[in-house]
């Protein structure tokens, strides 16, 4: 076997273990956006929508109310699965465009809220916040927003 093709075994070997990873199949859960039961935001948001108050653009909900976004613990594959699907941006990007904004004085990047469960815990104790939890996580206790796809 030549260089070129040992080469390409290991690469192939090495992309196939790392697909075995636990967290590899996590980032391919459904992810929705969730707000509190009881929230009066809009029944439905936009990808741009929600991708504005994720970022800092938009500090309320398109019908005025005031809008606070809740993130997962950063370093997770719900994080960089959200941010990769609502903004189009890598876990790096996010957090080099959030060093300029806090650097500038223009924002700060959402709360950390946790895993999953610790995100809708919050979200339904507070009819403002919005956060991004697994579809399976959903009870009664929040209200699907908008599908992160």
């Amino acid at each position: 076997m030549n260089e070129i093709a040992w080469e390409r075994r290991c690469v192939l070997g090495a992309l196939l273990a790392l697909a075995a990873l636990p967290g590899a199949q996590a980032q391919s859960a459904d992810l929705v956006a969730v707000v509190a039961a009881n929230s009066k935001a809009p029944p439905k948001l936009s990808a741009e929508e929600l991708s504005a108050i994720f970022m800092g653009t938009a500090k309320s909900f398109p019908n005025g109310e005031r809008a606070v976004p809740i993130d997962q613990k950063a370093g997770t594959p719900p994080y960089a699965g959200f941010y990769q699907k609502a903004a189009g941006k890598t876990e790096a990007q996010m957090k080099a465009y959030w060093s300029r904004i806090m650097f500038t004085g223009k924002g700060q990047p959402p709360q950390e809220g946790g895993d999953g469960a610790a995100v809708k815990k919050l979200v339904a104790a507070n009819p403002n916040m919005v956060g991004y939890i697994e579809a399976s996580l959903v009870d009664a206790s929040v209200r699907v927003i908008a599908d992160i796809k």
